[in-house]
């Protein structure tokens, strides 16, 4: 897993981007544009709505690019058993990862429990893929923040990522350095939301994300 900046002596940038569509109006015309441009440049995987996956899925059979799911999305909100359930669904149409929400209420509230045992839920479900924690960084403060991703690595989170993209902000450097300082080497960090350039790109690496979601995934490789 990449951890840093100096993985880019060895890594293309492409291999850290996940190439995202997630607006609900997404047609399937355009799932098979973003699957097949995530096949011309290389990109890690496809990020994608789960009623989506399994025509991603099929796009992507045998090829390197794989199929991300978003669960809960992109509020958080869903109740655990009807997110597991989706995370079960997902992994059955083809997802090979899982991107859920946190649910941000319950950590607000300081109900722990409530919050760990959710993310659980969804590790368990999408057995043996793995999980990426969406802690929607724009909506805490900074205790909150290292809250939730103690929690997701806890509940055995393999990422924590900052945002949906939907709840605006987006990306933060310092966010993404948090959030490394507080998981360690052993998750992963996906920065989202506001990547648009290669040098957005290469400043979130070098802050310590593992992993970048982008819809501008193009731009971003093209000045590479």
């Amino acid at each position: 897993m990449a951890k840093n900046i100096n993985d880019l002596k060895d890594k293309r940038l492409a291999d850290f981007i996940d190439h995202t569509l997630l607006k609900p109006e997404a047609t399937d015309a355009e799932i098979e544009k973003l699957c097949q441009e995530a096949i011309e440049y290389g990109f890690k995987t496809v990020c994608i709505n789960s009623s989506n996956v399994s025509l991603a899925a099929k796009i992507l059979e045998n090829q390197n690019t794989i199929p991300i799911a978003v669960v809960g999305f992109p509020l958080g909100a869903a109740i655990t058993s009807s997110k597991a359930f989706e995370t079960k669904e997902a992994v059955k149409a083809g997802a090979k990862e899982i991107d859920m929400v946190i649910n941000i209420g319950a950590l607000k509230a300081k109900d722990y429990r409530k919050t760990m045992l959710d993310i659980q839920a969804v590790v368990d479900a999408a057995k043996p893929y793995p999980v990426k924690v969406i802690i929607e960084t724009s909506s805490l403060n900074e205790d909150e923040k290292i809250v939730a991703c103690a929690l997701s690595k806890a509940a055995g989170a393999a990422y924590v990522k900052t945002s949906t993209g939907f709840a605006g902000g987006g990306a933060k450097i310092e966010d993404i350095a948090l959030m490394r300082r507080i998981v360690g080497n052993d998750v992963g960090v996906k920065a989202s939301g506001g990547i648009k350039t290669t040098e957005d790109a290469r400043a979130m690496i070098e802050a310590g994300a593992s992993r970048i979601g982008a819809s501008a995934s193009i731009a971003i490789v093209s000045d590479n």
